[in-house]
């Protein structure tokens, strides 16, 4: 289970996520500028409520590395943010201001990162993840 398959874990509810900021979150008109700020903003949201950092912050603490904060992560932390995409799509839904969806979808992430850390089919999927990792090195 190498970068990519790990990748798609957060994918999978992507498009829930995306479809529900363009359906209650992107004016009638705007530009497609102001569209992708509204859509970082979002991705933002998960990042903070998760890592505690968005990911401007993130590259500038790691400015050796390629990719984003979400290249680097391990499975619990894709897992819990493959989760929080859904629920924060349906917290958008809901209309829940911006700060009030922060505040939830990181005590979330906090009960999910516990209730995981020391899950077993986390941990094979860390050591699967491990082996394919080495092996393509």
């Amino acid at each position: 289970m190498g970068w990519d398959v790990k990748r798609q874990l957060t994918k999978i509810n992507y498009r829930i996520h995306t479809d529900s900021i363009k359906e209650n979150l992107i004016p009638q008109s705007v530009t497609k500028n102001q569209a992708t700020i509204i859509y970082a903003t979002e991705a933002d949201i998960l990042n903070v409520a998760l890592f505690g950092k968005t990911a401007k912050n993130w590259r500038d603490e790691n400015k050796g590395k390629d990719g984003n904060v979400r290249d680097y992560c391990d499975v619990t932390q894709l897992v819990v943010l493959a989760n929080l995409e859904g629920i924060n799509a349906e917290l958008i839904r809901q209309e829940l201001s911006q700060s009030e969806r922060l505040i939830k979808l990181n005590e979330i992430a906090i009960i999910q990162m516990k209730a995981l850390i020391n899950n077993s089919s986390i941990k094979r999927l860390e050591l699967i993840n491990n082996r394919n990792t080495k092996d393509n090195e």
